[in-house]
Parts: C-alpha cells; sequence; structure tokens
C-alpha cells in the first residue's frame, strides 16, 4: 500500500471540509453524560454519526459497548474509545455547566473532554476518511467505544472472549497522549484491608476493641512503603495509596467493630501481585494477625444491560518495544503528518492498555489529544484543533502499519 503526499493532502482537506461536522459531533456527546458506565445515550449519538459515515456494521455488544467495523480483511485493528466518564462532584466547585462546557482560546473545557470523548470523533471519521482514499486496504477496522472508569479492562476482555470474540491484530487507544505516542504504563492490583473489633459503648470503651485502631499501624507502613517499591528505567516506580476507608459502628457513641481500608496499589515492571498482598500482609503487627485480613478486590457489577463480566482487579503493567512495528508506524504516521517527532512515552495512569496488551498481549499504542492531568478534574479540557487533527493520524495509520508488517 502506497501513502503518497498526494493521499496526505487529500486526506488533510477532507479534514477540513469535515471541520464543523467533527467539532459539533464531538460537542454533541460532551453534552450526553454518561457517567457511573451509564453509555447508552451517547452511544445511540455516535451509532447515528457511524451510519451516516456508512459505517459497514454498527452495533451495541451484550455489554453495551458501541461498535463500529468498516472493511472485511484479514487484519483487525481496533480504535479503542471509552465513552464513559467519572462524575463531576460538587457542582458548585465548575465555573461552567460540565456538559454544554465553554470554549476559550481554542480550548474545550467540559466532564470528558479529556478523558476521553475527545479521541472518539477523530476515530470515527478517521476510519471513513480512510476508507474513501484507499487506505484500509487489507484490514477490517473497528470503533469500540466502551465503558472503563470503574473497571480497566472489562470492556476488551469482553471484545475478545464473549461479544464480538474477536482477537485484533493491533489496537489504538485513545487515552490522551499530548498527540504522542504512548506505548505502556504501569500496572495495578485494588486490596481491601479489614479489621475486626468488638463494640462497646462509647462511655464503657474499655469493654470494646476500637476496629479503626487495629489498622492505624497498617496506615502508617503504607505510608512509608513506597521507597521501597519496585522501579524501572521507563515505567518509573511503584506507588501505593491509601485511597477509601470504611467503618461499621452501632452509631457515634459506640465503638467500631470493623474498619476497612482501599488499597491503589501501582506495580511497575518486576512486581508481582502476589509480592503486593505479602508487602501488605507484613505490615500486620503479630498480634493482630488474628482479626485482620487482606484481600484483592472483584468486580461483578453488572453494566446497564445487565450483563455480567466477573474479573478479578488486578491490571498488570505492560510496554511494547521501542521497535515494535506499530510503535514504529505511530512515530512515523506523526512524522508524515508533521506532527513532529517527540519520543513515544508513556502514561501515568490506567487504560485498556492492561487488558490488550498486558493479558491478552496484543499490541497496542496510545494517540490522541488532551492532557492527562486534566482528566477527573473542573478544568478537563482538550485543544479543538488538536481534536480534529487527530483525525489524519487515525486515517493514516493503517496503512503506514500495514506497509511495515
Amino acid at each position: 500500500m502506497n501513502t503518497t503526499k498526494n493521499s496526505i493532502d487529500q486526506l488533510h482537506q477532507k479534514i477540513e471540509q469535515n471541520r464543523p461536522a467533527i467539532l459539533k459531533f464531538f460537542k454533541d456527546i460532551i453534552a450526553i453524560p454518561s457517567m457511573d458506565s451509564q453509555i447508552g445515550p451517547v452511544g445511540e449519538r455516535i451509532a447515528e454519526e457511524m451510519r451516516k459515515l456508512g459505517f459497514d456494521e454498527v452495533r451495541f455488544d451484550v455489554m453495551g459497548n458501541i461498535l463500529g467495523r468498516i472493511g472485511n480483511g484479514t487484519k483487525t485493528i481496533v480504535f479503542d474509545s471509552h465513552i464513559d466518564t467519572v462524575g463531576i462532584g460538587d457542582p458548585e466547585m465548575w465555573t461552567h455547566d460540565p456538559f454544554i462546557g465553554k470554549e476559550e482560546n481554542g480550548i474545550f473545557y467540559g466532564r470528558g473532554a479529556c478523558d476521553e470523548k475527545a479521541s472518539t470523533p477523530g476515530m470515527i471519521y478517521g476510519m471513513a476518511m480512510a476508507r474513501d482514499l484507499g487506505l484500509l486496504e487489507g484490514w477490517s477496522a473497528y470503533y469500540f467505544g466502551n465503558m472503563e472508569e470503574w473497571c480497566d479492562g472489562i470492556a476488551p476482555n469482553s471484545f475478545v472472549e464473549v461479544d464480538p470474540k474477536i482477537k485484533p491484530d493491533y489496537v489504538i487507544i485513545g487515552e490522551p497522549t499530548k498527540m504522542n505516542v504512548y506505548r505502556g504504563h504501569k500496572g495495578r492490583i485494588e486490596l481491601k484491608v479489614t479489621a475486626k473489633g468488638r463494640s462497646a459503648h462509647a462511655a464503657s470503651n474499655h469493654l470494646g476493641d476500637n476496629a479503626i485502631y487495629s489498622l492505624l499501624p497498617i496506615i502508617a507502613g503504607i505510608r512509608d512503603l513506597e521507597p521501597e517499591l519496585g522501579d524501572h528505567s521507563f515505567l518509573g516506580h511503584g506507588k501505593i495509596t491509601v485511597s477509601d476507608m470504611q467503618v461499621k459502628t452501632p452509631s457515634i457513641n459506640a465503638v467500631p467493630d470493623e474498619a476497612i481500608i482501599y488499597i491503589d496499589r501501582r506495580m511497575t515492571f518486576g512486581e508481582t501481585k502476589e509480592e503486593a498482598i505479602a508487602q501488605i500482609q507484613a505490615l500486620i503487627p503479630a498480634s493482630l494477625r488474628d482479626r485482620v485480613t487482606v484481600e484483592p478486590l472483584f468486580y461483578d457489577e453488572p453494566s446497564y444491560t445487565g450483563f455480567v463480566f466477573p474479573v478479578d482487579k488486578y491490571f498488570p503493567a505492560w510496554v511494547l518495544e521501542e521497535d515494535h512495528p506499530l510503535v514504529t508506524a505511530g512515530q512515523k504516521t506523526k512524522e508524515m503528518l508533521g506532527f513532529g517527532s517527540q519520543p513515544s512515552g508513556k502514561w501515568n495512569f490506567s487504560t485498556n492498555g492492561i487488558y490488550w496488551a498486558g493479558k491478552a498481549g496484543i499490541p497496542s499504542i496510545g494517540f490522541a489529544p488532551g492532557d492527562e492531568e486534566t482528566a477527573h478534574t473542573t478544568i478537563d479540557s482538550v485543544s479543538l484543533d488538536d481534536m480534529v487533527k487527530a483525525t489524519a493520524f487515525y486515517a493514516l495509520i493503517p496503512a503506514v502499519l500495514m506497509d511495515l508488517i
């Protein structure tokens, strides 16, 4: 397949012609709330756009994710963009309506603008333009708009193992990368530490056993543990955070008989989930081991369609080699489009790559507008120019990759 300068010029022309439609589509999907994995309405709007652009197949899968396909080639590439978002938190903290959004100096602010509805318009329009320009020869290309915020990787796990039961050859992840190619990130495991105690009236607290106090040495140990965690030259240092706490007590005038902390443990290469659990168990004083337990979390919440796909909340670290054809194709695509020649990078947070690459071993990279540092904040935002320009990357990379494999 020959990606000539003429085809790139034609691609840029198509993008400029479609710029108003791309911007409208983006603002439309921002305006549709999709918190708590409730992606049905925004999925319908996305399906409408794919049908308008003549996709060969458009449907929801059994979990409720939206699928769109162009082509019937022997190689399969998936453009993965999660279309759910976190909540808005305290509405008073926003300077604008998080769903109507606001535009200032070419930057659009709104819930999901960065994380990650900004990649969806470029992926969908890019796929259609690639088809029209002959840049999808040999490919079956899928857009996969999915739910991710509450359990990374659960949607692609279902894509491969349940519906449509396709194991792609390559995946492009639409989490924000500041228009650079990313090729990995740390993994993580989510843990629960439960302390049991004995309740008593607060006026006679000497008759009870306060479960909160049993957790104090463990919390202090976690606070001081991070310097001892693993390190990796590319992925960086392991991280650990006590992220939540729950207490069971008969009343605020009683000694609590149960206390639970939740732990977010970011794992770099060379660290295993067994070691991560053992590190926490080692923090429990010998005198408390009969009443304090450590266990990994398990996700079995039904999706909005009622579909349940139970998985451990363990998400392995992953890295694609810098000289892998997919990374090379990503970098070459950027250069051909005049997007610069920055080295490939990594995310600090987690993505669906934990399943695609980490569990299933499918070569994956990320490319998208936006900076992850604005994700989940009241300044969730993206450059509208970058959002439109990303269309060219998604359209061109299949042809560039096909020339390399």
